[in-house]
């Protein structure tokens, strides 16, 4: 079995999880499902990120210890995953022994080979981000950008990791791998930072302004910058597994593409001599009517009222249907409706409830063969091989969005079908040839259902659970081969009904 090792970025622990957060559980979760029904060997990596100025400071706000803060709302991130349906193997946090080992490790190697040293530093710090800043990071106008925060000018002493020396070393490596980074275009944005000269990166802050981090294991008035911690948990987690290193791709939000794990974390591998990963995926923010969401500006929506509300098959249908991957895209309860009724309950729950009824009426609830094939029956089933064809390719590139579309454009014929061949016509026929055709139409639409369910399986894997539960059928263990069009319902006993995506009830009238 091939071995597909997928991360997620790891949540910071500074507040409650958000749509951006699911988003991106969802998409990774949609990609280690798809990967495993290929036969992949996954191992699906996701957690929290728990130092930092930041933490420390909430924890400071809220009157208690940072550890005790942390383990709180990681326990609501730890939450969020069963609710989405999440099946990672493993849930890191950097506040764990198995983390800090790793860490210490590699900052000891790397000041021992003289790739760490101690400097005197003076310019402007970010506690938003936790960062050192630049002149270049000024706006024009020479204010700093709001990202920031507040910017203040400090003297101190701290160590630097020798970034710089590796520049060149990393634009070869982009140029020479031009799929690293996904989207594409987002490469060459990478590429464009780098024709500026890098600066070496402090990665320590003095324990007398921050206490909340992992020693430095050769100067313990010292604490590691959060970056050069949080990103050694994609290796921290496997170190200690024979072959689990180095990751297949890491799936990330454009915000922290530059320079965290763009330039710092790919220099930080190659100087520990260790491989990099195959790529990563950079996807992009959810806003709302052209916004950015944001708690600070009160657009954010919780992804839990959604999926309390609608199921989080519904949840994760619209996120993968609605967005491409790499781009920004819009999320509003409105949107979110129109997909839900017009593709979930009107299309797909509507393929369920009829193959079911009418199964129901005209064969004693027991799915018949198909008898004969005709045009109709001939055209689905190249659109079918058509669909499948295509799908799978999109969902490789991972173009959801575009193999969604497909699919639910097989379902849309398939709806269409039922209305040409019309059984409820040919079951009050008692000839043999229209018997012949509504039986093989009742054979045509279940088996249509149960191939676009195994089609979209790593989008929905409840509703698909679900119609095979009611069509009587349980999938073989090769996904692929669960793709060939056939007779495997022959013979099974089907639900009379399945309430799969029940329509939102409209909204109450207003009282006077």
């Amino acid at each position: 079995m091939k071995s597909f090792y997928i991360t997620t970025a790891i949540d910071y622990v500074n507040g409650s999880p958000h749509l951006g957060h699911a988003y991106e559980k969802v998409l990774t979760d949609v990609i280690a499902r798809f990967r495993r029904q290929q036969g992949d060997q996954v191992h699906f990596l996701t957690g929290v990120d728990e130092h930092g100025q930041k933490v420390q400071a909430s924890a400071k706000r809220k009157g208690m210890p940072p550890q005790q803060f942390c383990d709180e709302v990681s326990a609501e991130f730890r939450a969020l995953l069963p609710r989405l349906n999440i099946t990672n193997d493993d849930f890191i946090r950097t506040t764990e022994e198995r983390h800090q080992r790793v860490v210490r490790k590699i900052l000891q190697e790397l000041f021992d080979r003289g790739e760490i040293y101690q400097a005197e530093y003076q310019g402007f710090y970010s506690t938003r981000q936790e960062q050192f800043l630049q002149e270049k990071d000024r706006l024009p106008d020479g204010t700093w950008p709001e990202i920031f925060g507040e910017v203040t000018e400090i003297t101190e002493s701290n160590y630097f990791f020798k970034l710089r020396q590796y520049q060149d070393w990393l634009i070869d490596h982009l140029t020479k791998h031009e799929d690293f980074i996904f989207p594409r275009y987002r490469q060459k944005q990478v590429l464009e930072f780098l024709k500026e000269p890098l600066n070496d990166l402090c990665i320590s802050r003095p324990r007398e302004r921050l206490e909340w981090g992992i020693p430095l294991p050769f100067d313990a008035n010292y604490v590691t910058y959060v970056w050069f911690d949080a990103l050694l948990n994609y290796y921290s987690a496997v170190a200690d597994h024979p072959g689990g290193w180095p990751a297949t791709w890491h799936v990330i939000g454009k915000d922290i593409l530059v320079p965290p794990h763009a330039v710092y974390w790919p220099i930080m591998l190659h100087a520990a001599k260790l491989p990099l990963p195959g790529g990563i995926i950079a996807h992009g923010w959810w806003m709302q009517r052209g916004a950015k969401m944001s708690k600070s500006t009160g657009n954010a929506l919780n992804p839990l009222d959604l999926v309390t509300e609608f199921g989080a098959d519904a949840f994760r249908y619209f996120l993968m249907r609605e967005m491409n991957v790499g781009q920004d895209s819009d999320f509003t309860r409105e949107q979110f409706l129109v997909r839900y009724n017009s593709e979930l309950a009107n299309n797909l729950g509507n393929l369920v409830n009829r193959t079911l009824n009418m199964t129901t009426r005209f064969a004693a609830g027991v799915l018949p063969a198909a008898e004969v094939t005709e045009d109709l029956e001939r055209s689905l089933q190249e659109l079918w091989e058509k669909t499948r064809n295509e799908f799978i390719p999109l969902c490789e590139g991972f173009q959801f969005h575009t193999a969604l579309e497909r699919a639910m454009f097989f379902l849309t014929e398939t709806n269409a079908y039922i209305e040409k061949r019309a059984p409820w016509k040919l079951g009050k026929s008692t000839t043999p040839t229209d018997q012949a055709l509504l039986r093989t139409s009742l054979a045509t639409m279940a088996e249509a259902l149960r191939l676009a369910v195994a089609l979209i399986q790593h989008v929905t894997p409840t509703a698909t659970e679900k119609i095979n539960a009611v069509l009587g059928y349980k999938p073989g263990t090769v996904w692929l081969e669960e793709l060939n069009w056939g007779q495997r319902l022959v013979g099974s006993p089907v639900a009379a009904t399945l309430v799969l995506f029940p329509r939102p009830l409209p909204p109450a009238p207003a009282t006077v």
